[in-house]
C-alpha cells in the first residue's frame, strides 16, 4: 500500500503552527518568569512593610519588655497578617521565644530557624526558605525599645506563587491571545502555502524533483551536445555528449562558460538576442554544426542554449569527397573535350589533311599541359586546384572563358579556414559567375580569377562581365534563401560564402553594375587576430 504524502500546503500549515506554538511556549516561559520576578519584588516590599509595622506596635513592644501577654500579641499580629495577606507573622524575643505564630501550639516555644541569627544582631534582610508547599520569602525586622535597644525580632513570610498559579491567573488573557494568534496563523499559513504553490506552478516538491531528474536524464541521454548558460554566462546545462565532444571531465555547473570553452559563441547570443541555426563553426579545434538560440522569458533574455553535433570526421570526409568530385568533374569535362577534339582530328585525317590534324593534336596537348602545370605550381592544394581545373573546363562547355591570373599563388590556409571552406567559397562564387550569363546579352563571356597570398593576407578576386546585380538586391545578397540571376538557385551559395568569411574573420566586398558585370573581393587575415586595416584592396 502506497503511503500518501502530505501536500506542500499542509506541510507549510503544520510547520507554521509548530513555529507559532513553539514561539508561544518560549514567550510564555519568559513572560511568566518576568511576572514571577515582579511579584517576588512586590511581595518582599510588602512583607518588609508588614514586619516594620508590627515591630512598631506598642502592644508588641510592651509584651517583649514584660516577657508576657503573648495572647494579646497574637491577636494583634493576626489582624495585621490578614490585612497584608501574609502567610505568617512571627514575633520573637531575644531568647528566640515565639510570641505569635499562625499555629497556636508553636507560641511560647523556641524558634530554631537557620536564617534568623542575623536578625538578632539588628540586621534587616530577606531570606528564602524552601518547604513542602513551595518557596517562601521571609522578611526580618528588629524590634527596639525607647532607648533603641533591640528587644526582639519580627518575621513576616509568604509563599511565592508557582508557575501554575500564575498561569491560572492569566488563563483568560492567554486563551484569547492563543486563539487570536492561531487564527491569524491559519490564515497566514494558508495564504503563504498558496503563494508558494503558485510560484511552483501548483506542483508538489516531489513532482518538481521528478521533473528535474527526468530533464537531467533526458539531456544526458541525447546524442547531440547541449550547453546552456544564464544571462551572466554561467553554465546551467552541459550534458555528457558535450563533455565527450570537448573532452571535459570536471564539474561544469555554475562555472563561467569562458573557463570551460574559451572560444564559445553562446555569450554572443545572449547579448544580441538573435538565434543562429545550422551554422558550422570551430570550437576548441572541433568542427561543430551548431544551432544557438536565446532563452526568452517574459520578453527578457535569461540565457542561451546551443545544440550541436561534432562534424570533425564528417568534414574531413567531405573534404576528401570534394577533392575527388572536383577531379571527377574535371576528368568528365576533359574527356568530353578530348572526344570532340579526337573526332575533329579523325575527320581531318579522313579528309587527307593529316598535317592540320597533327597541329591540332599538339595544340590540345600543349594547352592541357600548360593549364595543369600552372595550377600544380600556383595552387598548392589538390582540392582547390582540382576545383579550378573543373571550372575552367566547365566554362569551355558553356562558352565562357575562365582565366586565372598568372600571378596567383596559394600555399597555406588562413587561421580558422580549412580546405573545405576554400573549396565551398570558390565553387559558389564561380557558379554564381556562371549564372550571371544566363540573362546576359554578350558574346565575349569571361570570368577572371585571382588568388594572391602573402604572410599577412589571402586575397581572392572573382570578376565576370555578366548581367550584374541591381543596387536594391545588393543589401540582401547574403540572406539565406535569397537568389538573383540563376534559374533554380537555392539562395544558399552566397550565404555560405558569408559564413565562411565571418568564420575566417575576413571581409567581403561586391562591386556590380547592371549589364556590365560583378566583382567579388575577399580578404582573409593569415592570423585570426590580425586586423585587416590598411590591407583592403591592396591585393588588387
Amino acid at each position: 500500500m502506497t503511503k500518501k504524502k502530505l501536500t506542500i500546503r499542509w506541510k507549510i500549515t503544520i510547520l507554521s503552527y509548530i513555529v507559532v506554538l513553539f514561539t508561544f511556549l518560549i514567550v510564555g516561559i519568559v513572560l511568566i518568569g518576568n511576572i514571577q520576578h515582579t511579584e517576588e519584588r512586590e511581595l518582599k516590599k510588602r512583607l518588609m512593610n508588614t514586619a516594620r509595622t508590627v515591630s512598631e506596635m506598642t502592644d508588641v513592644k510592651r509584651a517583649l519588655e514584660q516577657k508576657k501577654q503573648r495572647e494579646d500579641v497574637r491577636h494583634a499580629v493576626e489582624e495585621i497578617r490578614i490585612i497584608n495577606e501574609a502567610d505568617y507573622i512571627v514575633v520573637m524575643d531575644m531568647d528566640h521565644i515565639r510570641y505569635s505564630h499562625p499555629v497556636s501550639t508553636m507560641i511560647g516555644k523556641r524558634s530554631r530557624g537557620e536564617d534568623e541569627a542575623a536578625a538578632f544582631a539588628e540586621h534587616i534582610y530577606f531570606s528564602e526558605a524552601k518547604g513542602e508547599i513551595g518557596t517562601a520569602v521571609r522578611a526580618f525586622y528588629p524590634v527596639k525599645d525607647r532607648d533603641l535597644n533591640q528587644i526582639g525580632v519580627v518575621l513576616a513570610g509568604k509563599t511565592l506563587p508557582g508557575f501554575g498559579e500564575i498561569l491560572l491567573q492569566l488563563k483568560h488573557e492567554i486563551l484569547f491571545i492563543v486563539l487570536l494568534a492561531l487564527g491569524f496563523g491559519l490564515a497566514g499559513s494558508f495564504l503563504l502555502a498558496r503563494h508558494i504553490k503558485k510560484q511552483m506552478f501548483w506542483l508538489e516538491p516531489h513532482e518538481i524533483v521528478r521533473m528535474y531528474e527526468e530533464r537531467t536524464a533526458t539531456f544526458h541521454s541525447m546524442n547531440e551536445g547541449v550547453i546552456a548558460i544564464d544571462n551572466q554566462h554561467h553554465i546551467t546545462i552541459f550534458n555528457e555528449k558535450a563533455k565527450q565532444i570537448f573532452n571535459v571531465s570536471q564539474d561544469t555547473d555554475g562555472r563561467l562558460i569562458w573557463d570551460v570553452l574559451k572560444d564559445s559563441r553562446l555569450p554572443e547570443i545572449v547579448e544580441r538576442n538573435q538565434a543562429v541555426y545550422n551554422e558550422e563553426i570551430q570550437v576548441s579545434g572541433k568542427v561543430i554544426m551548431s544551432s544557438r538560440i536565446p532563452i526568452v522569458m517574459k520578453k527578457k533574455v535569461i540565457g542561451a542554449v546551443a545544440i550541436f553535433q561534432d562534424r570533425t570526421e564528417a568534414a574531413k570526409m567531405a573534404e576528401e569527397l570534394t577533392c575527388v568530385k572536383n577531379f571527377v568533374d574535371a576528368l568528365r569535362v576533359q574527356n568530353h573535350e578530348h572526344m570532340n577534339k579526337l573526332h575533329t582530328i579523325a575527320g581531318l585525317i579522313q579528309l587527307g589533311k593529316s598535317e592540320k590534324a597533327l597541329q591540332l593534336a599538339f595544340k590540345a596537348s600543349s594547352e592541357q599541359e600548360s593549364v595543369t602545370e600552372f595550377l600544380h605550381q600556383a595552387i598548392q592544394n589538390d582540392a582547390a586546384a582540382g576545383l579550378l581545373l573543373s571550372k575552367i573546363k566547365r566554362g569551355k562547355e558553356l562558352g565562357i572563358s575562365v582565366k586565372i591570373d598568372e600571378n596567383s599563388s596559394f600555399s597555406e590556409f588562413p587561421e580558422h579556414v580549412d580546405q573545405h571552406d576554400i573549396v565551398v567559397l570558390l565553387g559558389n562564387l564561380i557558379e554564381n559567375a556562371f549564372g550571371a550569363f544566363e540573362t546576359a546579352d554578350t558574346e565575349d563571356k569571361h570570368i577572371d580569377i585571382s588568388i594572391e597570398q602573402n604572410d599577412e593576407v589571402l586575397a581572392i578576386l572573382i570578376e565576370d562581365n555578366g548581367s550584374g546585380i541591381s543596387d536594391q538586391h545588393i543589401p540582401r545578397l547574403y540572406e539565406k534563401g535569397f537568389t538573383v540571376n540563376k534559374t533554380g538557385g537555392t539562395g544558399y551559395g552566397l550565404y555560405l560564402v558569408k559564413q565562411i568569411v565571418d568564420k575566417g574573420m575576413g571581409v567581403i566586398e561586391v562591386d556590380s553594375q547592371q549589364g556590365q558585370g560583378t566583382a567579388f573581393s575577399i580578404l582573409f587575415p593569415m592570423k585570426g587576430e590580425e586586423s585587416l586595416n590598411g590591407h583592403q584592396g591592396a591585393a588588387y
